[in-house]
């Protein structure tokens, strides 16, 4: 399969992308808490930010079928 060659930006836009899904998939982790603990899923504001900022310094806002395009092509799924 071929790769994509990114920019910079469109790097930084994905590795931004790649670290709020970790890190929104960890706050809904509840097996890593307490049993019968309910919390609400916490993503920090930074981290948001970060991936929005990612986004519109590589053209990318408001164009999530490019993006996902491009995550796809740099970062296939696993089988």
């Amino acid at each position: 399969m071929p790769t994509a060659v990114l920019t910079d930006r469109e790097r930084t836009a994905v590795q931004a992308y790649l670290r709020l899904l970790h890190t929104v998939r960890a706050a809904f982790d509840t097996a890593a808490g307490p049993p019968d603990t309910a919390r609400p899923p916490v993503v920090p504001p930074a981290v948001l930010a970060e991936a929005e900022q990612a986004l519109a310094d590589a053209g990318l806002a408001g164009n999530e079928e490019a993006f996902f395009r491009l995550l796809q092509s740099w970062c296939p799924p696993e089988p």
